[in-house]
């Protein structure tokens, strides 16, 4: 997928997200987001909050493909989306269902762990294939399907094989993690870790450290974190189900990015103006995330 920076004339959307929603307004607010926004806005929403106590949240955590088709097949009303891959709204919202998109923050992968993992005192950068693929190790990622940490994990595998230059390597890794160590979103990796039921996750960095959990730092040329390797990262491709039943597409590596966008049919339109314009003020573009930053950051306008 080739990366696109969109040179917008963001003051405008801007100053369509100023705009004071009525004080009779307090929601809820509906915010169908992905797994690994689930403490970062937690975090936002109580800070809203301060300045406007009365306002009330109903978030709902899925994947973000999930989160898109719950307004795109299902129907369903919400007040925002906010997705770990801004491609997705543009691939299952717009325009039928949202007219712009904003990119928001970013991330990097991560192989979490626990100090309970097996060889969690050997793996390295450098190593990690060869230990989570050794014989009784256990290793897991979310659902491609429904989650961009899925593709992505897969699109890793794939940086790995030309990176560190091992024939087969990426069929290999696939080999290795069966269907029953997949689930739906990335967060629901958390718990089989700290149950000790896998040992090793695919994960984003940022929930990584949220949940204190030990992480090995992949190469930048595979963490897909940087857009200086955005052409290598591009070498990676992953086929996934597309729009329509039946359908599929096929998705390119890319620096991880956020997006967020407010649908047609929202409830509560200004309200969800004047949060988004709150996020973005509390999400500046300085990607990837610092070491042991809580969330992701950025914030960029498309449409």
């Amino acid at each position: 997928m080739r990366f696109r920076t969109v040179l917008l004339a963001g003051a405008l959307l801007l100053a369509s997200f100023q705009v004071s929603f009525t004080q009779a307004d307090t929601g809820p607010l509906l915010i169908f987001h992905a797994g690994s926004l689930t403490v970062p806005l937690d975090r936002l929403t109580e800070a809203f909050r301060v300045e406007h106590p009365r306002v009330t949240f109903a978030p709902e955590s899925s994947g973000s493909r999930t989160a898109a088709r719950k307004v795109s097949e299902l129907g369903r009303e919400a007040d925002i989306v906010m997705s770990a891959d801004y491609t997705v709204i543009d691939e299952l919202l717009i325009p039928e269902f949202a007219d712009w998109n904003i990119e928001f923050a970013c991330n990097t992968m991560v192989i979490a762990y626990t100090d309970r993992s097996a060889y969690a005192d050997e793996i390295t950068p450098d190593n990690w294939y060869e230990i989570i693929t050794r014989p009784g190790v256990n290793y897991s990622h979310s659902d491609p399907d429904a989650d961009p940490c899925g593709y992505r994990t897969l699109m890793v595998w794939q940086l790995a094989d030309r990176y560190y230059d091992v024939p087969g390597l990426y069929e290999r890794l696939a080999e290795g993690c069966p269907p029953a160590n997949v689930r739906p979103k990335a967060v629901e990796l958390i718990a089989l870790l700290q149950s000790g039921e896998i040992d090793y996750a695919f994960e984003y960095r940022s929930v990584a450290v949220q949940h204190d959990l030990e992480f090995v730092e992949l190469p930048d040329e595979i963490n897909l974190s940087r857009t200086e390797y955005a052409d290598f990262y591009a070498g990676a491709e992953v086929t996934i189900s597309g729009k329509e039943p039946g359908e599929t597409i096929t998705k390119r590596g890319a620096p991880i990015i956020y997006g967020l966008t407010i649908p047609k049919d929202a409830p509560h339109p200004e309200l969800a103006a004047e949060f988004v314009a709150f996020v973005r003020g509390r999400t500046p573009r300085t990607p990837p995330p610092a070491p042991g930053e809580g969330h992701p950051s950025g914030s960029s306008a498309r449409r």
